[in-house]
């Protein structure tokens, strides 16, 4: 790996957290095509992980640093709106909103839609949590920057303490509450379910907690302050978790066990509950992000660029992804049937990783292309995709 020396520091700024953004969607595309074409290998939430191969089991870990990072990186990109480089400082609140109604409403549609090609059952998924969590930054962005940090660090911090709060569907608040953490399905009939998979509350914090990162990239830092500001946020998180986990002090609800081989008891020690993320998920996923920043915020190469031109267009590369995946799965449907009962799947795991790594390849020429488009465009729509 080639160390980044020719890149301003205003380009590695912001190609580092592109390049992070760029990572996370192609681990994304891994977990999609698993779930499109590994669905007869059914995984739970915490893993259960004598039903599952190790293969398979940090398959899916790789996959949990999607969600976080990706959420962590919309606050700290809302803070760098916010005080654009040599430009006076603006208000973002207006942008985060109405970005965050466009999402939700792309989630409700064509995302929505992408999964099983019929609107029966609505998924609430994680692009709803990221409209919802920017529409409540949106709001919250208004407060003093300390302020907007100590509610992040309550809202991760603390949520563990709700786990055992549960509300049945004929009590009152149930509805706010399953979206709020709870998860479940809030509207359930034969014309039309809703089922809030991913619940915000969590998510609302980890934003509000890139948000309160921001000033990291702004203008009083230097790059080798920040690398060492992320370096340190980085260890301390994952300190903090071996700390919590190792002891079962607080953080997951499943408790981590001794098993017989040493494999097994690392996949237990790393099996976090995702729905909602736990403090230990949460502390992982985000110590990991930042190690990765800082490593590319140092370092470029082709296969970083690469990277930054995924991370440069997530929507659209979100959007197209899913109904490439649509259309791949109808189309052996229809060429060879069902093969693993009601449903096409293939055979191995190491089929799941061949079939992304094609399948990025084949992604990255449009998603390079509408970058391009999005970078010359003077229209006011684009850039909230």
């Amino acid at each position: 790996m080639k160390e980044n020396q020719d890149i301003p520091s205003k380009s590695s700024r912001i190609y580092s957290i592109d390049i992070l953004r760029g990572l996370v969607m192609l681990f994304m595309l891994l977990d999609h095509v698993r779930e499109r074409f590994f669905y007869h290998v059914p995984i739970s939430d915490p893993i259960d992980i004598h039903a599952v191969s190790s293969e398979l089991f940090f398959t899916r870990i790789l996959a949990h640093l999607c969600a976080p990072v990706f959420v962590f990186l919309t606050g700290l990109s809302a803070w760098l709106y916010a005080h654009p480089k040599g430009k006076p400082e603006r208000s973002a609140s207006g942008f985060l909103f109405k970005r965050g109604l466009l999402i939700i409403l792309v989630e409700v549609t064509l995302i929505n839609f992408s999964w099983f090609g019929e609107y029966k059952i609505l998924f609430l998924q994680v692009m709803w949590a990221i409209g919802v969590s920017m529409i409540c930054l949106s709001v919250l962005s208004k407060l003093p920057h300390r302020w907007i940090g100590i509610v992040g660090f309550i809202i991760v911090f603390g949520h563990n303490t709700l786990t055992n709060f549960i509300l049945s569907p004929d009590e009152w608040g149930f509805t706010l509450w399953t979206i709020l953490y709870q998860r479940g399905y809030i509207l359930s009939s034969d014309l039309l379910s809703i089922k809030a998979s991913y619940p915000v509350l969590p998510w609302i914090g980890v934003i509000l907690l890139g948000y309160f990162t921001g000033p990291l990239f702004g203008e009083k830092f230097t790059s080798e302050r920040r690398i060492k500001a992320l370096f340190q946020i980085g260890l301390g998180s994952l300190i903090l978790l071996c700390f919590l986990r190792g002891w079962n002090i607080y953080g997951e609800t499943l408790p981590w066990e001794r098993q017989e081989t040493f494999i097994q008891s690392v996949m237990s020690f790393l099996n976090f509950k995702k729905y909602p993320p736990s403090l230990d998920f949460l502390l992982l996923t985000i110590g990991i992000g930042m190690f990765l920043l800082l490593i590319f915020e140092r370092f470029h190469n082709k296969f970083t660029s690469i990277l930054k031109t995924f991370g440069s267009a997530p929507m659209f590369f979100y959007i197209m992804h899913l109904y490439v995946l649509l259309s791949l799965y109808k189309m052996c449907i229809y060429l060879f049937g069902t093969n693993q009962g009601n449903y096409f799947g293939l055979d191995s795991l190491w089929q799941i990783w061949l079939v992304t790594i094609v399948l990025s390849v084949f992604l990255y020429f449009p998603t390079r292309a509408f970058s391009n488009y999005k970078k010359k465009s003077h229209s006011r729509w684009i850039k909230y995709f």
